[in-house]
């Protein structure tokens, strides 16, 4: 064997090795693809969850200034009444069946 082809040998098997590592090593390309999923599907839950607090926010400042929502709110989700209210709660009748 001639010694240019044993040098072509050696170059390619360090060609094959160094694109190997490349794609397959560690912190190689599919292992960077696999990441760059990783953060946009974090990205996203981010950007949910910034959009979740700013209405929390939202919504606690309406509370910290609008008495009446903060009345609204008592009212539909705990039952409460004011001093001097009557409350009057609308049933439905039963209907009975004919007796034989």
């Amino acid at each position: 064997m001639k010694k240019q082809q044993i040098i072509i040998w050696v170059l390619t098997g360090l060609l094959v090795i160094s694109q190997y590592k490349l794609w397959f090593g560690d912190y190689g390309v599919l292992w960077l693809k696999h990441l760059r999923g990783e953060l946009k599907t974090q990205q996203e839950e981010n950007n949910r969850l910034i959009q979740r607090n700013e209405a929390l926010n939202a919504q606690l400042q309406e509370l910290k200034t609008g008495k009446e929502t903060l009345e609204e709110r008592a009212r539909s989700q705990l039952g409460l009444i004011k001093e001097g209210e009557i409350f009057i709660q609308e049933t439905k009748p039963v209907k009975s069946e004919p007796s034989e």
